[in-house]
């Protein structure tokens, strides 16, 4: 498999800046080690383990209080000694084993908008019958941990928060799980690749300007501009008598305006979001303008068609056409 290939466009800033090629490969060849899953089980293959900066000072002290021993004969040194070892070969059994055989399992994602952080749910299950302390999540080259434990035959619950670089359909960075209880002189962590992806919508425009105005079905009259901008694809104001039926309540719990539906003009004209409307050149920002019309089509009850290039939606509306637009946005 290719090296590009294999490389998640997920990565932190870190290992993408160039010259950091030795560091790469490593990753690639520590990625091939990894399947994709969104549930895993950290086995005794996935778990790893080195001292850390108090194990290091504890490991030296050892042998400043060894060769103490040895050099005057100090029978109390040699247990003193000893016993901290022993104390040490203990905590990196009970390490190892915090995070040995605990289950992860992530929730896929919600679609998030560029700009906004993306929060990853994941549920720990831990199986045997002693608890589990001091557990911390993070992004792998985030130095942002969430901290948990896990009680015995329970469960635990915990969200990381990371921020897409750009809009698209994005595979999930790796995820790390780390431990150093009991007594932090050890260091044991394990990688996790997910499998899930994370699509992410343009970022709306601030501010958006008006939507445009509508086009005139095939075979209806065609309207003055003015007519188009005065009333917006069967839309008028409230009239004595009119059904509450038409009544836009959207739109009247937004301005506090009564505002009903034209059913004749909604005939016979349709609202269509093209880019060519947009009148901007920047294809990002004509994706941003596209996402805040239709999301404000969307709050005033419009029925509201979308075309990207070749890519054509028809009008409706609803939770469901929303997010259809939506992801056309995102993967335009």
């Amino acid at each position: 498999m290719p090296f590009r290939a294999m490389m998640p466009s997920a990565l932190p800033t870190f290992w993408r800046q160039p010259g950091n090629h030795l560091r790469a490969r490593w990753q690639h060849w520590w990625l091939l080690r990894l399947a994709p899953t969104d549930s895993t089980v950290l086995t005794q293959r996935l778990v790893y383990v080195l001292p850390s900066r108090p194990g290091l000072m504890l490991a030296a002290t050892l042998l400043v209080l060894l060769a103490t021993a040895i050099n005057y004969q100090l029978n109390l040194g040699y247990l003193l000694t000893f016993l901290l070892a022993g104390c040490a070969a203990a905590s990196l059994h009970l390490c190892h084993g915090t995070l040995r055989g605990l289950q992860l399992n992530l929730l896929p994602p919600a679609p998030q908008f560029a700009g906004s952080a993306a929060r990853l749910q994941i549920h720990l299950h831990n199986p045997r019958h002693s608890g589990r302390y001091g557990i911390g999540l993070s992004v792998w080259g985030e130095n942002q941990w969430v901290w948990t434990n896990v009680p015995a035959q329970g469960s635990a619950n915990v969200q990381l928060a990371f921020a897409p670089a750009r809009r698209g359909l994005h595979p999930l960075p790796l995820l790390t799980a780390e431990t150093r209880f009991p007594m932090g002189i050890f260091r044991v962590w394990s990688l996790w690749r997910p499998a899930a992806e994370l699509l992410v919508y343009p970022a709306p425009e601030i501010a958006a300007p008006p939507l445009p105005a509508g086009e005139p079905r095939d075979g209806a009259a065609t309207q003055s501009p003015r007519q188009q901008g005065d009333q917006h694809d069967g839309l008028r104001g409230y009239r004595r008598g009119d059904p509450l039926k038409r009544v836009v309540w959207k739109k009247m719990a937004k301005t506090g305006e009564l505002i009903s539906r034209d059913e004749a003009r909604a005939q016979a004209m349709v609202l269509w979001l093209d880019m060519r409307l947009t009148a901007l050149a920047d294809p990002e920002q004509q994706l941003s303008r596209l996402c805040a019309w239709v999301l404000q089509a969307e709050r005033l009850g419009l029925d509201y068609g979308l075309r990207l290039g070749a890519v054509s939606l028809g009008p409706d509306q609803g939770e469901v056409h929303k997010r259809r637009c939506l992801e056309a946005l995102a993967r335009y």
